[in-house]
């Protein structure tokens, strides 16, 4: 039976302001890609912060609300389907990292960003420092509270678009290609906020054949 990979508890690096920068929705076929970014009070802990997706729908909701309040600072990113469908979906979530960044009321000195690669952060004074870590979302507070706003934060958006579009189920299946979203796009046929290039809607709208 294959093991379960561990990872050493993270070290932070030594700075004297780290935002932690997390996306949700990379894999939905609509709607934006939501990043987010949080930068932590020391001083003012939050318990129980972990990855998103380990949290009841109910319990992100609580988490959301108090790392809001007793954050330093914190800023939503987005990129939309347009800029998913020309720039492609890496691009524009590292472009709406950026994004989430430069909303900050404070200026970080140090970004960690959950996964492989980091783009590029700018601030008035140039370049700042940044790391990729790997299961971030788990291992770094500041990730972790990322993931949550950013997740709470798009799951109301798709949750405001099922009162809009009831028929296409969004509030279930929050625009990830389940079998009964894929069977509710071809009966019902492609909003405006679907990512055309994604090949479940391109086929869709006839741009791509099997």
């Amino acid at each position: 039976m294959a093991t379960k990979k561990t990872f050493p508890e993270f070290e932070y690096p030594i700075a004297y302001c780290i935002a932690g920068v997390d996306e949700v929705g990379r894999g939905p076929l609509v709607g934006d890609v939501v990043t987010a970014a949080v930068i932590l009070d020391p001083d003012n802990p939050i318990t129980g912060l972990m990855d998103s997706k380990k949290l009841s729908e109910k319990k992100r909701a609580v988490l959301a609300l108090e790392i809001k309040e007793k954050a330093i600072a914190w800023s939503i990113g987005r990129a939309s389907p347009e800029e998913i469908d020309t720039l492609n979906i890496l691009h524009a979530t590292m472009l709406a990292m950026q994004r989430a960044v430069l909303g900050l009321d404070v200026c970080p000195d140090y970004v960690l960003v959950d996964g492989n690669r980091c783009p590029t952060f700018t601030a008035e004074t140039g370049v700042i420092a940044c790391q990729a870590v790997v299961k971030g979302d788990d291992r770094v507070a500041e990730i972790s509270a990322a993931s949550i706003i950013a997740k709470v934060a798009r799951d109301d958006e798709m949750i405001a678009l099922d009162k809009l579009h009831p028929e296409y189920g969004f509030a279930q299946h929050k625009g990830y290609p389940t079998k009964a979203h894929l069977e509710k796009i071809i009966e019902h046929g492609v909003l405006d906020c679907y990512r055309q290039s994604f090949k479940p809607v391109a086929r869709v709208l006839g741009h791509l054949h099997d």
